[in-house]
């Protein structure tokens, strides 16, 4: 079978300047499954690990059993499914078992109330273990959702990189605003999994059915894009802009060649690279600058080493109307890019006291945002902004926005580039 994965590598500017000096170019490289993949399902095992601390009590708590319910009815017999709850003990009320007895699992899930304090990695311990119990190959899950501080944190990154290793991402929840989120980020990170914040109680329903959707919809497994370069051409950088900006880096093959780890590939969606690359000056012409080869497998289909290749093109030119086009949808993205990176920075120079350095980067965040029409995210900055002048710091709800709201600024919509 092949055909399973499409690329699509389109520059924003397809033509550079004949001239003496070498020149950045920037390439977007989209990776999406094909149509033929949305008939393909995997079964999935998936594990929700729950605080139930006295801090959950009332919204936060009936919202969770709401929350469960609508994710229990899109799973099926062929999917696995577990709770765990913890306060400052954990007690696995669901353990992994095919979804045959919907109406037992909602009965035991009715029965959580809240309690005690929070102690997060027991409980991620015991849904590692509960996910580890089937090995028939299903998508594996662990969803966490906390709203609090965490006692013993590097047992919690311990334990994140054991999901890690046995190939368990780790959806690291926090909803409203007393959870420590670089913890979150970085047990997410060491899992291979995702972070996010969860500003009110009654969106953890639509966060629960994304999650459990995403593994459903993620037959591609194991993918990687290595990218080939000719001579005078470097990568300087690798970012990921859908499903989230993130600032991949890469692993070094040789002096042009890279290879990036994208895993889980989930239809409809894919994952979508933007590539800066440095290119030597060249005569006036046509030229092909790299190779974009993903690598894959679908258990589902027994298929193992699957790949997909596209030519990635460039054209030196002296014409100045040639030179003045540009892609206007990458250089958008290009811009989204360059202002999460100035939130980054400002977020950095806040942490080492540099309270100036973090107000001009986040004004000049502003700008950006407001010019790409991110009007309520530039809003919430300008709140901060005010916040850092009179007090010297962001609030919790306004760092957690900018965080995670940053690295959602490209969208599908803004992929959808005409045809070259």
């Amino acid at each position: 079978m092949a055909g399973e994965v499409t690329l699509r590598a389109t520059l924003a500017r397809p033509y550079l300047a004949a001239t003496t000096t070498p020149q950045v170019a920037y390439a977007l490289i989209e990776v999406q499954p094909s149509a033929v993949m949305a008939q393909v399902r995997t079964p999935v095992n998936v594990s929700f690990v729950l605080d139930r601390s006295g801090s959950m009590k009332g919204e936060k708590i009936e919202r969770i059993r709401q929350a469960i319910g609508v994710a229990v009815n899109m799973l099926d017999t062929k999917d696995i499914a577990s709770v765990v709850i913890f306060d400052h003990r954990t007690e696995v009320i669901v353990p992994a078992a095919p979804v045959t007895d919907r109406r037992s699992i909602l009965d035991r899930v009715s029965r959580i109330r809240d309690a005690g304090g929070t102690r997060i990695a027991p409980a991620l311990e015991k849904g590692l273990r509960e996910i580890e119990k089937d090995r028939s190959g299903a998508i594996r899950r662990l969803v966490l959702l906390t709203d609090g501080q965490t006692e013993n944190e590097d047992e919690c990154l311990r334990r994140a990189e054991d999901a890690g290793k046995l190939g368990i991402p780790v959806t690291a929840l926090g909803v409203g605003k007393d959870w420590n989120e670089d913890l979150l980020i970085d047990m997410a990170n060491r899992s291979g999994g995702t972070a996010d914040y969860i500003a009110r109680p009654d969106a953890i329903t639509e966060f629960f059915q994304n999650t459990v959707q995403q593994a459903q919809n993620s037959a591609i497994q194991n993918s990687s894009l290595n990218l080939r370069l000719v001579q005078g051409v470097t990568p300087r950088a690798v970012w990921q802009v859908i499903p989230l900006i993130n600032n991949l880096g890469y692993k070094p093959i040789s002096d042009r060649d890279v290879s990036v780890a994208l895993g889980d590939l989930e239809t409809g969606q894919g994952r979508t690279l933007l590539v800066e690359l440095l290119v030597d000056p060249r005569p006036i012409g046509t030229y092909r600058v790299g190779q974009a080869e993903v690598n894959y497998d679908i258990p589902a289909l027994n298929l193992v080493g699957q790949k997909a290749r596209i030519d990635v093109m460039l054209t030196f030119t002296a014409d100045p109307a040639q030179l003045s086009q540009v892609n206007p949808g990458v250089m958008n993205i290009v811009e989204k890019v360059s202002a999460f990176k100035l939130q980054t920075r400002a977020l950095q120079d806040l942490q080492s006291g540099d309270v100036t350095g973090a107000t001009q980067k986040l004004k000049s965040a502003v700008t950006r945002l407001l010019n790409q029409g991110e009007l309520e995210l530039a809003n919430t900055m300008q709140q901060e902004i005010a916040n850092l002048e009179q007090n010297g710091e962001l609030s919790n709800e306004g760092r957690k926005t900018i965080k995670f709201g940053g690295s959602k600024t490209v969208r599908l919509s803004d992929i959808d580039l005409p045809k070259e």
